[in-house]
């Protein structure tokens, strides 16, 4: 007699959360993007829906990057040097769902770039790529403050995905986010507590939950990626237990942390690929919704990976 197949059945669901706006939402993106939505763990298909496949979204500069190895800039050839060309490339040649533009060139070690000059980027890039945008900060909370709420409003309508609040500054990004009608990124240091917390925070303020994405903050094969995906775990679990205030999808940032790794930039030309890949399908299986990554490679071999998943 064959074993019956034990199936679980959760009380809770993931929210699902809309990046973009077409024409039709009041934005001018040829498509939109939609996460979460799971009713069960990972590829357990049987025992829930999962309606939406995790996405890539190709990770781009507002400044020729200074600190990628070589191997991961080399697809890009002289595009690298100007962002535009390089987010045109993305969508035209690698068929990017998904832009995460970052930032880099506002903070002050960097270039310092204005409010100004960082919002009119925006809206040049909106003009030159027509994909659905993650627009990300410098790092530098004083600077993020002033040109993320510049960039929301630059964008308004896009309904894009902005971030990061963190737990000691979020007031400022939830408010632009709110009044420009787009969805945040919530950073918190690898602790479900915090997530829990700052999720709260956010929609104590009026954003709804359900434009929240989750930032666990994780790491790469070999530097931490089992605690980051026992973390991710832990707030799925719980989310698909009932508790809506960590029932946001995720957002893992794969390749700054995988082409971080010194493993990556040693050996044969592929071993940094194959870092980013691997680090990519681990987190697919914790729960990763949004997956930002840069290599072209390893991002056809991970959407790969994601259609043979949903294959079966």
């Amino acid at each position: 007699m064959a074993a019956e197949l034990m199936l679980e059945k959760w009380s809770g669901e993931v929210s699902v959360v809309t990046i973009g706006a077409t024409k039709a939402d009041g934005g001018t993106r040829s498509t939109t993007v939609k996460i979460g939505g799971q009713k069960t763990l990972p590829f357990l298909f049987a025992e829930g829906a999962i309606p939406h496949k995790p996405v890539i979204a190709f990770e781009i500069w507002d400044i020729p990057p200074q600190d990628w190895p070589e191997e991961s800039t080399k697809p890009y050839g002289q595009s690298i040097k100007d962002p535009l060309a390089w987010a045109q490339m993305c969508v035209k040649e690698f068929k990017a769902q998904l832009l995460c533009v970052r930032l880099q060139g506002a903070h002050p070690d960097f270039g310092n770039k204005s409010t100004e000059q960082e919002a009119e980027f925006i809206r040049a890039l909106l003009k030159k790529a027509d994909v659905p945008l993650i627009i990300k900060g410098c790092g530098d909370d004083a600077k993020d403050n002033q040109i993320l709420a510049a960039c929301a409003e630059a964008a308004k309508g896009e309904r894009c995905l902005i971030g990061s609040a963190v737990q000691d500054n979020y007031k400022t990004l939830v408010a632009a986010v709110l009044a420009d009608g787009h969805n945040i990124i919530a950073e918190s240091p690898i602790d479900i507590n915090i997530a829990k917390q700052l999720n709260i925070l956010i929609s104590d303020m009026g954003l709804p939950l359900e434009r929240i994405v989750i930032d666990p903050t994780i790491g790469a094969l070999g530097y931490g990626l089992e605690y980051a995906y026992s973390i991710m775990e832990r707030a799925r679990l719980a989310a698909l237990s009932g508790d809506k205030t960590v029932a946001s999808p995720f957002i893992c940032f794969i390749g700054q942390e995988a082409w971080r790794a010194k493993e990556a930039k040693v050996g044969s030309a592929d071993q940094g690929v194959m870092w980013e890949v691997v680090t990519a399908c681990a987190l697919i299986q914790a729960g990763g919704d949004i997956l930002v990554m840069r290599h072209p490679k390893a991002v056809e071999k991970v959407n790969k990976y994601i259609g043979e998943l949903f294959g079966r």
